[in-house]
């Protein structure tokens, strides 16, 4: 039984630490996809909107940090 015990919050343990080593190393915004890389993607999702178009959201989406990263998303969670 106290095998068993201890193996249960080993693994845990393991796992907690594993999931916020994964959620620091995911925090680095300079590492994501390029528009070249995200273009395919975006072009299957909005097959009506030209390269202009997708690379005007793509930066939109990427300026300080993101949608949510945004003042405007700030203000609107902000009413609440």
């Amino acid at each position: 039984m106290k095998k068993l015990v201890i193996g249960v919050f080993s693994a845990a343990f393991l796992l907690g630490a594993g999931t916020a080593v994964f959620a620091a190393g995911n925090n680095d915004s300079s590492s994501g996809f390029s528009f070249e890389e995200m273009l395919p993607f975006m072009q299957k999702m909005h097959p009506d909107s030209s390269q202009q178009d997708l690379e005007n959201m793509y930066k939109a989406c990427q300026e300080s940090g993101g949608t949510m990263g945004s003042t405007k998303s700030l203000n609107m969670m902000n009413r609440f």
